[in-house]
């Protein structure tokens, strides 16, 4: 005795059930990842447009920030000796808890211009990445975060790998610009006990912004890779197989099946009504086999002919017999019938530029009935 065992072979496919993911992903898709807070976005880029945006800041705003700090400092030192005489018992913990919280929020107000150009570069940068789209779900717990071997399997995966690599190419990358651009000032570097204070503290600020800055524009290259790359896995990561496809459009659209079986449904109901409607037609004008027009012309209801039915083929031959049953004249005109199966929907009146031609028709029955 003979047994067969039942198996779907799209187990057996690339990418397991439903076969290998080739399809684009849909906007349906694209909405749920997004709304998961999945996006293509490269935190490299952000960093890389903070620093350029800052440094830039910095250099035009150089000597506002060297005079703010050089300000604060002997504001702190002026202040010592009025905190010490006032507390009566020296430097104090209360003391210098004063002047660590003067000096912060003074420091504070130095920095602000550059926070908050900070924070609007990074804004702006991920607007321009991902759009504008507020999510609280990637905030929402999930017990698999908290799962060890998840994690353990996260640690050791393609991608992280590649956030290694990545990681040692900037340090590599930073290392390699810093230390040429410091190579360059080393002569001047070596004068710097030799100098004012004022003219060192520029000429290290000088340093540091220059160098900044190509460490920037070096981050900034690496961003831009950094984002083509998260795209290009993004969107591979989005593809779907096709029963994916056909999957969703049944959870969207509906089952095709049941679509296609209503809409046959509907225009068999149509044509019903359709048919119902051909015994109050004037004429039938045909084609002379394949295509019949029902037309029918009420000057008290309608201000031109109304096509009340029109059909090719078996439909046709349908609309011909019922109109032989009802005593309808059927006049043959190739180009009259063609023109009005092609432009006018059941139930529309005729076009003005029909007028003429249909009017002979109608003039034509309408002497043979008198004749009658």
């Amino acid at each position: 005795m003979k047994r067969y065992l039942e198996y779907d072979l799209q187990w057996f496919a690339k990418d397991g059930p439903g076969g290998e993911k080739t399809e684009p992903a849909t906007a349906k898709k694209l909405r749920d990842a997004r709304e998961e807070g999945k996006v293509a976005k490269s935190r490299e880029l952000n960093s890389a447009m903070d620093l350029i945006a800052l440094f830039l800041v910095l250099k035009v705003f150089i000597s506002y920030v060297g005079k703010g700090f050089l300000e604060e400092f002997s504001a702190v030192y002026n202040k010592m000796p009025e905190i010490v005489k006032g507390n009566g018992q020296g430097m104090s913990i209360h003391a210098a808890d004063q002047l660590f919280r003067m000096s912060i929020i003074d420091s504070i107000k130095i920095m602000a211009p550059f926070l908050a150009v900070g924070v609007i570069v990074a804004f702006v940068v991920s607007i321009v990445q991902v759009g504008w789209k507020v999510s609280t779900k990637p905030m929402q717990p999930k017990l698999d975060k908290f799962n060890p071997i998840s994690g353990f399997k996260r640690m050791f995966s393609k991608e992280s790998l590649f956030e290694l690599f990545k990681s040692i190419l900037k340090i590599a990358l930073i290392a390699y610009v810093a230390y040429s651009c410091v190579n360059k000032q080393k002569d001047n570097l070596f004068i710097l006990y030799e100098i004012p204070l004022s003219q060192a503290i520029v000429l290290c600020g000088t340093i540091i912004i220059d160098t900044g800055l190509r460490i920037s524009l070096v981050y900034l290259i690496v961003g831009i890779l950094d984002w083509a790359y998260q795209k290009h896995r993004f969107n591979e990561e989005m593809k779907m197989t096709k029963q994916e496809v056909r999957e969703e459009f049944k959870n969207t659209e509906g089952n095709p099946e049941i679509k296609s079986r209503q809409r046959s449904r509907m225009r068999e109901a149509s044509q019903r009504r359709m048919m119902q409607d051909v015994p109050k037609a004037d004429v039938v004008i045909t084609n002379p086999t394949h295509l019949s027009v029902a037309i029918s012309y009420d000057s008290e209801t309608a201000k031109a002919p109304v096509v009340l039915a029109k059909g090719e083929d078996y439909l046709a031959m349908k609309i011909r017999e019922i109109a032989k049953e009802n005593q309808i004249e059927i006049v043959e005109n190739k180009p009259l019938a063609r023109t009005l199966y092609a432009t006018v929907d059941v139930g529309q009146e005729i076009p003005p530029e029909l007028y003429q031609a249909v009017a002979e028709v109608l003039a034509m029955v309408y002497h043979m009935k008198n004749q009658n």
